[in-house]
């Protein structure tokens, strides 16, 4: 027990003195999950808005097909990529494999479908006359998209939040696809994995407590974000 303890003190420790490994560690997670929310972001909005809005011959088979990828396990997913960036695969040459790309092409994977499918359910959730008025206005194409989507807002906010806590915490595709490589494309949830096998509870316990903090704010925005969405 008093191991715990005393890792404990030393996690703390490592955090208020800014540790350079501690710091490098969480700037290259952050990294990371920016760049793999630029591409969720960029492609699940509008594919969300179009699976919402339009009516289509195959529309809730899609449907059913994004929801379950909601649940899809991060170590498949990291395998699938893995066998496309890999040397030998298709992506081979683009050198993608170990590389914060890499991870992110699997993060992507894993938090698009959670915006495709809140942001869809957000924009069938609207009032039926919004879409009447705003065609009567003139409104078509990007703006009729951007102003449903301003009046889903919450919803859209609570999808981009969701997807995030998910990627931020995913640890196996992140492990096969960036190695874990110290300095490089070590994560949180990586180092915690490695640091903790090697029995040095200290760094783990710092990161935990850190991801822990990191977590602890998304919920507490969830929360918010959905009372203002049923007011």
């Amino acid at each position: 027990m008093d191991f715990i303890v005393e890792g404990f003190i030393q996690g703390i420790g490592l955090i208020f003195s800014m540790d350079e490994e501690t710091l490098n560690i969480v700037l290259t997670t952050l990294q990371l999950t920016g760049l793999s929310m630029l591409g969720i972001l960029g492609l699940g909005l509008p594919l969300g808005f179009m699976l919402g809005y339009f009516d289509f011959p195959g529309k809730h088979t899609l449907r059913t097909f994004v929801d379950t990828l909601l649940s899809i396990p991060t170590v498949v997913v990291g395998l699938l990529v893995y066998a496309f960036i890999c040397r030998s695969g298709p992506l081979g040459d683009f050198e993608l494999l170990f590389s914060i790309k890499g991870m992110a092409i699997g993060q992507l994977i894993l938090g698009l479908p959670i915006v495709i499918s809140y942001t869809a359910s957000a924009i069938e959730g609207l009032d039926s006359r919004l879409s009447m008025t705003l065609k009567t206005l003139g409104a078509t194409g990007t703006k009729l998209a951007l102003t449903s989507l301003w009046e889903g807002r919450f919803q859209v906010l609570v999808a981009a939040i969701t997807s995030y806590g998910r990627i931020i915490g995913e640890v196996g595709s992140a492990m096969m696809l960036g190695g874990n490589i110290k300095w490089h494309t070590r994560t949180i949830t990586t180092a915690i994995t490695l640091e903790t096998g090697k029995g040095d509870f200290a760094l783990g316990i710092a990161l935990g407590v850190i991801l822990l903090a990191i977590s602890l704010s998304l919920n507490i925005a969830l929360s918010f974000l959905r009372r203002r969405a049923a007011d």
